[in-house]
């Protein structure tokens, strides 16, 4: 089996077209990819859990053999691998966090349920920053992820444990999931592409709530074809979830109908300023030169609110966690404290042991904010900031231009504990993405290049239900950029594909 069979779908298709892979083997391949990443005293740690080769879902029709009759699926037999926040009947469900250490839903998301009824096969579930809550997948109650072009860096989180499954060529394709930029940032970490739909394409059942009004389940692909493909199968209206839209899914066809001959791209000054790394600003302007050779106009434009978003987020965000993780309390879900003499120690006790200190630090940020002696100097004031965030993009849109470009991060991955004694600068990796999820505006992360042997991101952000025309705009920039990643981080004994 070549090395590159589980790089893209279509590499997938044409194994199992050819005969050179028999269904069942691609799984069993990755699994075994898999385990050689975590051999070595610098494992990757993609995965918290994986299914075995002969296990079968629960919930939906499995793929087809090749030969049988059937509608032909990109996805058919392709394994897939899912963020541990997403809900699943096969495997535990513990949101990276000790909380819910070996907690088993009785039910799947309806996103997993969609990718099985196209024919994937689950791997696994991926590592994560505990319910969510972080920038670096360092904050996982089962240790971190590392970067599998550096096992010294961090992969970016949420969702690195995803990133770093798709980026090490275990599966093509994976599924994260976005509160702040937690699908665009790791993608940009890894040199993936990163697809945060908007607030409302994608069901969120399933989907274990951090910030209700924020969370989206994003994808993660090597290209942006293949992240469309994903796309197109978890979308649509679910009845499950009333917040989901009922819309037409974006067609992964659709790409190969965009231009970018006479499109209006936005390069915002904001985020082309302080903080930023010159290396990363002379990437994004390589590619704006680059779209404007392709035909494309580029205007400069201004969003004055955006230095203030990263302080808006992290008013509203832990406000929202610090209600939806009041159900953890050793009674419905997960572990217990032993030996408490009342109700009131239990909790305590549950909650003291099982959380993580990220997580206590949102709670009692968001429960402050809530408090009825700040709720109106805080979390109101917050929203009203918000709504002007949505509103200064909605201006910059109706004004003529098709999609923002910008960074997706300030700097390329940072080294594991870099961050670990100062919070707010771990919050900043996210200053670029988080105003995406505060209007709720699909946004998009391709690899654009590398510093120092680093891939870097740039993202393109677009109008509400824009999906189609977001993606055709970075299918034809990822043609133009002809990204190629550095070579994966060696370990001490073993190379993956050895």
């Amino acid at each position: 089996m070549s090395d590159d069979v589980l790089t893209s779908l279509e590499a997938c298709r044409a194994s199992l077209r050819a005969a050179e892979a028999a269904p069942g083997e691609l799984l069993e391949e990755a699994l075994r990819r898999n385990q050689a990443l975590d051999r070595g005293d610098r494992p990757v740690h993609a995965f918290l859990s994986t299914l075995e080769p002969e296990a079968e879902p629960a919930d939906g029709p499995r793929g087809l053999a090749a030969g049988e009759s059937g509608d032909e699926s990109s996805l058919r037999d392709v394994p897939v691998a899912v963020k541990d926040n997403l809900c699943t009947p096969d495997l535990p469900t513990t949101c990276g966090s000790r909380i819910l250490e070996g907690y088993r839903s009785p039910f799947a998301a309806t996103v997993v349920r969609r990718l099985e009824r196209a024919g994937a096969r689950v791997l696994g579930k991926t590592n994560l920053d505990e319910f969510a809550m972080g920038s670096s997948t360092e904050n996982s109650g089962f240790g971190p992820t590392r970067n599998p072009y550096d096992r010294e860096r961090v992969p970016g989180g949420s969702s690195g444990g995803s990133a770093a499954a798709v980026a090490a060529g275990v599966v093509p394709v994976a599924l994260g999931s976005s509160t702040g930029g937690s699908v665009r940032q790791p993608a940009a970490f890894c040199g993936l592409v990163g697809i945060k739909p908007t607030y409302g394409r994608v069901s969120r059942y399933g989907l274990v709530a951090f910030a209700s009004s924020l969370d989206q389940v994003g994808v993660l692909s090597r290209t942006v074809r293949d992240g469309a493909v994903v796309l197109e199968t978890i979308a649509g209206s679910d009845p499950r979830d009333a917040t989901c839209q009922d819309r037409p899914s974006p067609r992964a066809e659709a790409l190969d109908e965009v231009d970018l001959e006479g499109r209006v791209l936005g390069l915002p000054d904001e985020y082309l300023g302080e903080g930023l790394d010159d290396g990363v600003r002379a990437l994004v302007e390589d590619l704006a030169r680059e779209a404007e050779r392709a035909g494309a106009e580029i205007r400069r434009v201004s969003l004055p609110s955006t230095p203030l978003a990263i302080p808006c987020y992290y008013v509203l965000a832990p406000a929202e966690a610090s209600s939806n993780l009041a159900r953890y309390d050793g009674v419905r879900y997960g572990v217990r404290a032993q030996g408490a003499p009342d109700a009131a120690t239990l909790f305590a006790r549950t909650r003291g042991e099982g959380f993580g200190a990220e997580v206590k630090r949102r709670i009692m940020l968001g429960t402050y904010v809530l408090s009825a002696g700040y709720y109106d100097a805080y979390y109101r004031r917050a929203q009203r900031l918000r709504a002007r965030i949505a509103s200064e993009l909605r201006d910059v849109f109706e004004a003529g231009v098709d999609a923002l470009l910008a960074p997706t991060t300030p700097t390329t991955a940072f080294r594991l504990g870099e961050h670990a004694s100062d919070p707010y600068a771990m919050y900043l990796a996210d200053v670029f993405t988080v105003s995406a999820n505060l209007a709720g505006l699909p946004a998009i992360s391709i690899p654009i290049g590398t510093v120092d042997g680093l891939p870097v991101g740039g993202q393109l952000l677009c109008p509400p239900w824009e999906e189609e025309r977001m993606l055709g705009l970075a299918a034809r920039l990822e043609e133009r950029v002809a990204w190629s990643p550095p070579p994966l981080a060696s370990r001490s004994d073993t190379e993956v594909g050895a």
